[in-house]
């Protein structure tokens, strides 16, 4: 029964595998609510400081932002980069990196130059391995992301735009559509897209009164509505994370549990051929005496 033995053995194995699986779907579909609750909360509040940005970006026209200009001639480009910091959600992060490297491969056949800021430890880790220059990164920003810790790193590539170093800044995403459903995005975050910035009432002129000045309300206002741009990628992509785990972890539980299945119905029928050639070795035995 040795080879029953060893049957048994994967039986346990797969059983205690199924049980980290199915404790990891149910903390996933916890956490799942709340993150989800995170980004719908953030969804307005994004939608209205952009109608905010355009309607001053257009009533303003002797004063241009940085964010509106397009750079020419720097021939250098700058990726945002969100992914998670762990494994075990699926396709999730192979999706959005797939994307990102046919764009790596588009920018590299015209003699582009890449400078990439890695959000999650997922994406630091394949940056470094393609050998892109990642100026700056932020990873394990827990179930709660904040703000603060997201500035640093993508204030880098700001200010490399503003100061000409960069013709355009990419962001790279997962966007939540329901649990079951999760799209990889490349938005262009800089120079800012003209449909973005077209307000609720372009055709209308606005007038507004500044203070202290124009300039200075514009250029608070436009770096703000870019840091919630990357604010909600970062709460999508965590909600997008936990759904795509529960839902792999749930697959995972039901795989095991056809492979325990498996294993039973060969444990069931080696044992019952060595039950069956015992039998057959006693009345032989008892024939031949």
């Amino acid at each position: 029964m040795a080879a029953g033995k060893e049957i048994r053995g994967k039986i346990k194995s797969v059983e205690n595998t199924k049980k980290i699986t199915k404790a990891m779907e149910m903390v996933a579909a916890s956490k799942m609510r709340k993150a989800q609750e995170r980004m719908r909360a953030a969804r307005p509040y994004s939608d209205k400081i952009r109608n905010i940005a355009a309607n001053l970006a257009t009533a303003n026209p002797e004063y241009t932002h940085p964010f509106l200009v397009k750079q020419d001639g720097a021939k250098a480009v700058g990726f945002i980069v969100v992914t998670t910091d762990k494994g075990l959600c699926g396709g999730m992060n192979t999706n959005a990196l797939r994307l990102l490297t046919a764009k790596l491969r588009e920018l590299e056949a015209q003699g582009s130059k890449v400078q990439a800021v890695a959000i999650g430890n997922k994406g630091f880790g394949f940056l470094n391995r393609v050998g892109a220059k990642v100026v700056a990164h932020a990873v394990q920003l827990g179930d709660t992301p904040h703000l603060d810790k997201l500035i640093g790193p993508v204030k880098v590539l700001l200010d490399a735009y503003q100061a000409g170093e960069l013709d355009a800044v990419y962001l790279v995403y997962t966007k939540f559509i329901n649990t079951m459903k999760q799209e990889p995005m490349m938005e262009q975050l800089l120079p800012l897209a003209s449909e973005k910035m077209q307000g609720d009432k372009g055709n209308h002129s606005w007038d507004y009164i500044y203070e202290p000045d124009a300039q200075t309300v514009i250029d608070e206002l436009l770096v703000r509505y870019v840091e919630a741009l990357i604010y909600q990628a970062v709460a999508e992509n965590l909600a997008s994370e936990q759904s795509a785990r529960m839902v792999a972890m749930k697959s995972a539980s039901d795989n095991a549990g056809n492979v325990i299945g498996e294993l039973k119905l060969v444990y069931n029928k080696t044992r019952q051929a060595a039950i069956t050639k015992e039998l057959s070795e006693i009345v032989a035995g008892a024939a031949a005496v």
